[in-house]
C-alpha cells in the first residue's frame, strides 16, 4: 500500500485528498458518488410509459396501460424505471456490471430513489433483488441488483431479501438473444428458499428488456401468495 508521509493510503484518505467529479464529464460536485446538474437535466427520462410495464406509449400525452399489457398482462402490477437505457445512463450500469465499479450502486441507486419519491402509492414491505445464478456471480463477484437494492433499501427504510430466491439455471444473456426466445430461456429458472413474509414486494433490478425476466420471478412469488409485486429499476430498455 502507498503512503504519503508515512500515513497509508485509504479510502477514506482519497476521498480528503481528491474532490468529488462527476463520473460523466469530470465536473467538480459537492458529493462522491454524483452526477453535476448539467449531466443530470440530460438523461434520459422515461415519460410517457405503460404504468404496468414501463414500455413506451405511442404518444406524449398518452397516459395508463400499453396494448401489450391490455392483451397480456404481466404477473407484476406496476413498474418504476428512472430512465431509459440510453447513453449514458447505459455506459454507467455497463460500467458497474461488467467493469466492477461498484461505487457507481450508490448513484443508480439515488436515481432510482429520486424517482421512486414523486410516486403517492404505499411502499412495499421487501425488496427483492433479482438473483445471479452461482455460476454468473462467481464469475462477477458480485450481483449488481444486490448492489443497488442494499443502497435502495437503506435509503427508503426497506428489508432486502437477497437469500429469498435463486436461479437455479445458467440461463442465456436474455440482452443477446431474439425477443421470441426469452421467455424460453428464463421459464423456471427460479426457486424460492423460503416463503415471503410480505404482501406487497418490489423486484429490483438494473435494467429491464423484454420484461420476461421480472415476469418469471413475479409469476413464482404470485404463486407462494404475494399480492402486489412491483418491479424497480434504474433503466427500462426495449419497446
Amino acid at each position: 500500500m502507498k503512503a504519503i508521509s508515512g500515513l497509508p493510503i485509504t479510502a477514506g484518505l482519497l476521498s480528503f485528498l481528491l474532490p468529488a467529479c462527476c463520473r460523466l464529464c469530470g465536473a467538480p460536485v459537492s458529493r462522491e458518488p454524483a452526477l453535476c446538474g448539467d449531466c443530470q437535466r440530460e438523461l434520459p427520462g422515461t415519460a410517457p410509459a405503460c404504468w404496468q410495464c414501463g414500455g413506451r406509449l405511442g404518444g406524449p400525452t398518452q397516459t395508463g396501460l400499453c396494448g401489450q399489457c391490455q392483451r397480456h398482462p404481466p404477473a407484476f402490477t406496476a413498474t418504476c424505471a428512472a430512465l431509459r437505457y440510453r447513453p449514458p445512463v447505459d455506459y454507467l450500469i455497463q460500467r458497474l456490471k461488467f467493469s466492477g465499479e461498484l461505487a457507481l450502486a450508490p448513484l443508480l441507486a439515488a436515481l432510482l430513489a429520486e424517482r421512486l419519491g414523486r410516486r403517492d402509492q404505499p411502499l412495499p414491505g421487501q425488496l427483492i433483488p433479482v438473483p445471479l445464478h452461482r455460476s454468473r456471480l462467481r464469475e462477477r463477484g458480485f450481483n449488481q441488483a444486490n448492489e443497488i437494492a442494499r443502497v435502495l433499501g437503506r435509503r427508503l427504510g426497506l428489508p432486502v431479501e437477497r437469500n429469498l430466491c435463486r436461479r437455479t439455471r445458467h440461463t442465456a444473456t436474455q440482452s443477446l438473444l431474439p425477443v421470441s426466445a426469452r421467455r424460453h430461456n428464463v421459464r423456471n429458472a427460479f426457486a424460492l428458499d423460503r416463503i415471503p413474509q410480505a404482501r406487497h414486494v418490489a423486484i429490483v433490478d438494473d435494467v429491464m428488456t423484454s420484461g420476461h425476466t421480472v415476469n418469471e420471478l413475479a409469476q413464482l412469488l404470485q404463486r407462494a401468495g404475494v399480492e402486489t409485486i412491483e418491479v424497480w429499476v434504474v433503466a427500462r430498455a426495449g419497446r
